[in-house]
């Protein structure tokens, strides 16, 4: 048997980029187009920036966050340009926050974009006491994120190699959704266990949910896994209890969008179930997150908001009508799984066991302490 092909930290085998700042657009590989054509998008602007967001051109949770942080550089660069010799920190600031709200109100379940965007707000306050110059405060804001955008790459490749020591040779791992590249600045992380495994030399299978009605895993968490030559088969949401009762799995592994203090996980419509079946069947349940996903100011998962997302989304599937007209359609795009189906959060510091919320503290004080 020939070597398993080792992918590189910072992106997919084939070299694509999820989200690249050239200093005056944000580029980003529209995820809707995948995986019949590689499409970049170039957004000039903050507003494209949130409708990128918004209509999941550009979606995952660290992704979203990093491209809110350059959404809000490109914001900084229309205010200076508009202002021009009447530019000031404070006018900077407030023009900023504005975008900010728009930002904000784009995808409200997946913490990192609120993260993200405080983070550069914050950076903005502390600077405008100075003595910088708006020219060198949008200077610093830029330094930001890209900080953000190379710390979120660490993270999931440390996040990576401590879920690795969870997987074993010959193992099979079941994900939902898309926790990879495209869902990151690079790498991935619950993909990104698997990468580290198959990097460690270990042979994993992986099996998909297809993800309705987005189809993120039959569209592109097999795309990024078939490009890194790792081997992967897509079968449908339903199909998942029938290839666990067949003991063809050993263990799952989602990404999250939001963590709450407890524990409890925000994710993709359809973790939940997943969970209960993992319970059901006796396999360990992995949730795969950075600490820039953990929300300690959400007590559990009732108190975290579930997108609803368009109904055609639902009752349509390429343009063509699968549902009656005239009936309800409820499309939430998350669900909330309980902390204890968890069997362990693997994040960038190691992996935290049950019960969560020391734990969870503990995790954001440390990348607080390193954050400065």
């Amino acid at each position: 048997m020939s070597s398993p092909r080792v992918p590189p930290a910072n992106s997919l085998a084939a070299g694509v980029k999820t989200l690249e700042f050239t200093g005056e657009v944000l580029r980003l590989l529209d995820q809707t187009k995948l995986p019949v054509a590689e499409v970049y998008l170039d957004c000039r602007t903050s507003a494209e920036v949130a409708l990128a967001i918004t209509e999941m051109k550009v979606r995952g949770a660290p992704a979203i966050g990093v491209a809110a942080a350059y959404g809000l550089v490109l914001g900084g660069q229309a205010y200076l340009a508009m202002a021009g010799r009447d530019a000031s920190c404070v006018g900077l600031l407030h023009h900023l926050e504005q975008v900010a709200a728009s930002l904000l109100a784009t995808r409200p379940t997946a913490v990192n974009l609120g993260w993200a965007v405080k983070r550069m707000l914050r950076t903005t306050r502390r600077l405008c006491t100075g003595d910088q110059t708006p020219a060198d405060l949008l200077g610093a804001l830029r330094s930001e994120a890209e900080a953000m955008q190379r710390d979120d790459v660490a993270m999931n490749k440390r996040l990576g190699d401590h879920g690795a020591a969870l997987l074993h040779h010959g193992d099979t791992v079941l994900t939902h959704c898309n926790a990879g590249a495209l869902a990151t600045a690079g790498y991935g992380t619950a993909l990104g266990v698997i990468r580290s495994a198959v990097a460690a030399g270990k042979q994993i299978t992986v099996f998909v949910d297809e993800t309705r009605p987005y189809l993120q895993g039959a569209r592109l968490t097999a795309w990024e896994l078939h490009k890194d030559h790792i081997p992967v088969t897509v079968i449908a949401d339903n199909m998942a209890g029938y290839v666990m009762q067949q003991g063809r799995i050993s263990a799952v592994i989602v990404g999250a969008d939001r963590i709450a203090a407890n524990g409890d996980v925000a994710n993709k419509i359809g973790t939940y179930s997943l969970a209960l079946l993992a319970r059901a069947h006796g396999l360990p349940f992995y949730v795969a997150a950075p600490s820039s996903t953990v929300d300690l100011d959400t007590p559990n998962g009732e108190a975290i908001p579930i997108e609803e997302r368009p109904p055609h989304e639902l009752s349509h599937l390429a343009g063509q009508r699968l549902a009656p007209e005239g009936i309800t359609i409820v499309n939430p795009a998350f669900d909330v799984t309980p902390a204890a189906y968890v069997t362990a959060i693997i994040t960038e510091a190691g992996v935290l066991r049950p019960p969560y919320e020391e734990a969870l503290r503990g995790l954001v004080a440390g990348a607080a302490r390193r954050a400065g």
